[in-house]
């Protein structure tokens, strides 16, 4: 049984750190040509949307709830009893994951979030803990 709230923090991947390297390189680029308002929109642009995503985008067992948030924009509650079974998936759809080693969590009837947390084998075994119905479907076993 966990007690407290258990904080997962995403993964971040290769990718994430690229985009914010060529944001930096814009911004330098716009105030070296002094070009200041477009650096000002891009700065802007870079701390209200990406890095509250980049940074915020976590997964927290509260309570027996699966709680989901990236930044301002996804703040989603599912109950652990509703857990169907977690799937590993590479896909490249947009989600609340900063990686592409993603899990595919399936939720109740035709429901299912695409995550990434840093320690997948401790998350799925505190979600089992929970639900021990939780079906994990490991790829690599087939």
């Amino acid at each position: 049984m966990i007690t407290g709230d258990k904080v997962y923090p995403s993964k971040k991947g290769f990718i994430i750190y690229a985009v914010l390297a060529l944001l930096i390189i814009i911004e330098i680029s716009y105030v070296f040509h002094s070009l200041y308002l477009p650096a000002i929109l891009c700065l802007g642009l870079t701390g209200v949307i990406v890095f509250p995503i980049v940074f915020n985008t976590c997964y927290t067992i509260s309570n027996n709830i699966l709680k989901v948030k990236c930044g301002f924009l996804l703040n989603r509650s599912i109950p652990i009893e509703s857990i169907k079974k977690i799937v590993p998936t590479k896909t490249i759809f947009s989600a609340p994951a900063l990686s592409f080693d993603r899990l595919e969590v399936f939720y109740n009837k035709y429901d299912s979030v695409v995550i990434s947390p840093e320690n997948q084998d401790d998350f799925i075994a505190d979600l089992q803990n929970i639900n021990p119905a939780i079906e994990y479907i490991n790829n690599a076993d087939e």
